[in-house]
């Protein structure tokens, strides 16, 4: 007598499929390792014995949550397009959800978008844009697998990360980096452009005023926190470039601000980089189409992407086990929007100012 669909088990379809009873929980579970001849068969059994494995099965979708950040964010933009090549080649799909919250908001404050409420539509969560440790713990509450751009965390330490994974690219060693590079170049009158109320530019900030420090040099600020990208740039770059021993290089916290800077140098009748030296971060294409192109610190976005995905894959198939934060390093690229102070032909005067107290 045929069983009914009721009294059928996973290790009657497997024996059907002549396959492991593990490798149909694996298809049940939608974890990967499995070919699609094998999909097949454990498919096909099911049906001759009338076993519903589409009830069973778990969703097969990656949530890119980009928080609190343009649309077409430059630089969100080539992560995304990271992480979504990797769920690709592990038979993923990736659903990108724009979402805006306050940071300053407790987790029971926070209204999530409506899919993630719906637990067996989404497998993970890779949570990108500017984001609180209370979008994370409202994510660990509800048992929905997450992995965050480390970068873009406004969070007081480690310890309220519990519950999920950190992927990281070393944007403070590379602004370490770029500002040796300058001051290799011969500037001490270094200026940093960024809002240091954001999290990734206070990152850098860090790199650049380690290496000041280091130097015995005076690290130099833009006083107004502007919110962020070539406004800003424009913005504090003209105020710095007004003062009476204004800088001889200037690194902005990233490459729109960076445009901005070279926006507010012209106005002003100076030229890059004989009159003032220009460095920014990130390496997006802006950077390489502004003239003359940005020395900049590249950041292997494809890499980052795919890193969060891989991450938030593991943390899926393990939920129990601890992930450590992955770091990426950076590179430091240059171009021709930096000079040697040497090469200037008042250099003998801007040593001396450099001189003094």
């Amino acid at each position: 007598m045929k069983k009914t669909a009721t009294k059928i088990k996973l290790s009657d379809v497997a024996r059907a499929a002549k396959v492991s009873t593990a490798t149909v929980s694996r298809f049940v579970g939608s974890r990967g390792g499995i070919t699609s001849e094998t999909r097949e068969r454990i498919m096909a059994a099911a049906s001759r014995l009338g076993f519903d494995l589409e009830k069973n099965r778990k969703s097969r979708i990656i949530v890119f949550l980009l928080s609190n950040r343009g649309l077409l964010h430059p630089f969100h933009s080539a992560v995304l397009m990271g992480a979504q090549a990797y769920c690709a080649e592990h038979d993923y799909a990736m659903l990108f959800l724009p979402f805006h919250y306050s940071v300053n908001a407790a987790p029971g404050e926070i209204s999530l978008p409506e899919i993630l409420e719906q637990r067996r539509l989404v497998s993970g969560v890779i949570v990108a844009g500017t984001n609180s440790s209370s979008l994370l713990r409202l994510l660990s509450r509800k048992s929905i697998p997450w992995v965050a751009l480390g970068n873009n965390l406004i969070v007081a330490s480690d310890d309220e990360l519990t519950g999920g994974g950190t992927v990281y690219f070393d944007d403070i060693s590379g602004a370490h980096e770029l500002t040796r590079y300058l001051q290799s170049l011969g500037h001490r009158r270094i200026a940093f452009i960024g809002n240091l109320s954001l999290p990734w530019y206070a990152r850098r900030h860090r790199g650049y005023e380690r290496a000041m420090q280091e130097a015995g040099f005076e690290s130099r600020v833009n006083e107004r926190n502007f919110r962020e990208g070539e406004d800003m740039g424009y913005l504090a770059g003209k105020w710095m470039l007004q003062q009476s021993l204004a800088p001889t290089a200037i690194f902005a916290g990233d490459d729109s601000a960076a445009r901005g800077v070279y926006t507010a140098a012209r106005d002003r009748g100076m030229r890059i980089p004989e009159d003032l030296s220009v460095a920014g971060f990130n390496d997006t294409p802006e950077a390489r189409a502004l003239h003359p192109a940005l020395t900049t610190v590249r950041v292997f976005t494809d890499e980052v992407g795919k890193q969060l995905a891989e991450a938030v894959l593991h943390g899926i198939f393990s939920p129990r086990v601890e992930r450590p934060a992955i770091h990426l390093p950076t590179q430091l690229i240059r171009r021709e929007s930096c000079q040697a102070l040497s090469s200037r032909p008042e250099f003998p005067q801007i040593l001396a100012a450099n001189s003094r107290p």
